[in-house]
């Protein structure tokens, strides 16, 4: 049987206290809406559609070419939401999984329990219930003596028996797509909100005669809806939790995962080792036998095989196999370093090329450089790379040999094996194999001191 899916994703998030909407806050690396979209993707959907309102534009930009964007001008409810992908879906030949865009916990192994419930029930509809300790804020599922679901009632309407209930609505549904719209045409606005309620369905389907179920979540914390900034912060330790136990069991050492954090977009090879302190971010790829950390954040960067990155910051580069970086090094965006570079203390790279073997050990700054093979940078090095106007680049050739404290006044090159002096001022080429000299001529002054105060 063919499966879509509905996200409503068309609240503004008035407790998140932001401009941006809900379910574009991130949680483990990527928008909440993106989670979700995920899951029902894994669980087998073919046709994705998104409620959209608050933000449609952003959302819209998001979801891309992944999804269809429905607009949901007025947020009159859940039914009124999901009645916006009608004519996305309305002779849609299956059935229908209906999700909440700010719900990223949701896996995609629930949804397709809840899926193969509701096909093996032959039902029209199937709510996914939870047992909650504290059930305050979520409607509650009326059974009858029989134990078939009744009906969902709403914190607003219920009374006080039924708010007693402990069993709750996630508010995540799948429907067999034939007859769904024309039962939601049916639901009345006449309660304490005076909204369409898409639990009202439950009812309504009662009364024809057709088959609801309820599937029970094993993990009441995938269902969690996402309100408030506190609330965030949980989800993010939740999903970060499970993102680090997958990688250990997929040999992969985390010393500490109270104080690691890797997004869930990253991947990270069998024989790393992440150190305390250790962020990954976004694309970030780590190659078996890494050592990462401590105190290290890598964001959208390549790691190959058996670097060692500590104390340090790589942000949208790519390392190549046993590089060395840090402690206290910042390689910036648009570096590509080749095996076994070496970038020591306090070394700042931007936008530059390193070739094999070679090494800016410390104190230096490297912009806009090509780097050749073998050559070794002194402390204090700075390629003086913007003139006030534009950026230039600086050139240096395998084998050379940069002395300390120089400066290379950039569009400069340096040949093969060429030699500069320490504190020099290289503002023209030089030859291959050749000794760059650029500085005054020391002179004394003698007895200085005595004749100074």
């Amino acid at each position: 049987m063919r499966l879509a899916a509905v996200i409503l994703a068309a609240g503004k998030g008035t407790r998140m206290k932001s401009k941006l909407p809900k379910v574009l806050h991130q949680v483990g690396g990527k928008p909440m809406l993106g989670h979700v979209l995920g899951a029902a993707s894994e669980a087998g959907a073919e046709k994705l559609v998104v409620v959209a309102g608050y933000g449609r534009d952003e959302v819209e930009s998001f979801v891309d070419d992944v999804a269809e964007v429905v607009l949901q001008e007025q947020q009159l409810g859940t039914a009124h939401a999901l009645m916006q992908s009608a004519s996305a879906l309305r002779s849609f030949p299956g059935h229908v999984l209906v999700l909440c865009g700010d719900t990223p916990l949701i896996t995609p192994e629930t949804l397709s329990k809840l899926v193969n419930y509701h096909e093996g029930n032959k039902a029209s509809a199937t709510v996914l219930t939870a047992n909650m300790q504290d059930p305050t804020g979520y409607g509650r599922i009326i059974r009858d003596e029989q134990g078939r679901v009744k009906r969902i009632v709403e914190q607003k309407d219920g009374s006080a028996e039924e708010l007693a209930v402990k069993e709750i609505n996630t508010g995540l549904y799948c429907f067999s797509a034939s007859g769904l719209f024309e039962a939601i045409e049916q639901i009345s606005s006449e309660n304490a909100q005076g909204e369409y309620y898409l639990p009202d369905i439950i009812e309504i389907y009662n009364r024809q005669g057709k088959i609801v179920t309820a599937c029970a979540c094993d993990d009441s914390a995938e269902i969690m809806g996402i309100n408030n900034r506190k609330q965030l912060a949980v989800a993010e330790k939740e999903l970060r939790g499970r993102v680090l136990d997958r990688l250990m069991f997929d040999g992969v050492t985390i010393v500490d995962p109270d104080s690691t954090y890797v997004d869930s977009t990253v991947s990270v090879e069998t024989d790393t080792v992440l150190y305390p302190g250790t962020m990954l971010e976004g694309s970030t790829q780590i190659t078996s036998g890494s050592q990462i950390g401590p105190n290290t954040r890598i964001v959208n960067s390549e790691v190959g095989a058996n670097c060692k990155v500590q104390y340090s910051v790589v942000m949208d580069s790519v390392l190549g196999p046993e590089c060395y970086v840090g402690p206290y090094a910042y390689i910036r965006p648009g570096c590509r370093l080749a095996a076994g570079v070496k970038i020591g203390d306090f070394v700042e790279v931007k936008k530059s090329q390193l070739g094999s073997g070679s090494k800016v050990p410390h104190l230096s700054y490297i912009g806009d450089a090509i780097i050749g093979n073998g050559v070794n940078v002194g402390a204090g090095t700075i390629t003086c790379n913007y003139d006030g106007k534009e950026k230039h680049v600086t050139i240096i050739n395998d084998g050379a040999f940069i002395g300390s404290n120089t400066n290379l006044v950039a569009p400069v090159k340096v040949g093969e094996g060429a030699l500069i002096a320490a504190g020099s001022t290289i503002t023209k080429d030089v030859p291959e194999r050749a000794l760059g000299v650029a500085r005054a001529r020391q002179s004394n002054k003698e007895n200085w001191r005595k004749n100074t105060k």
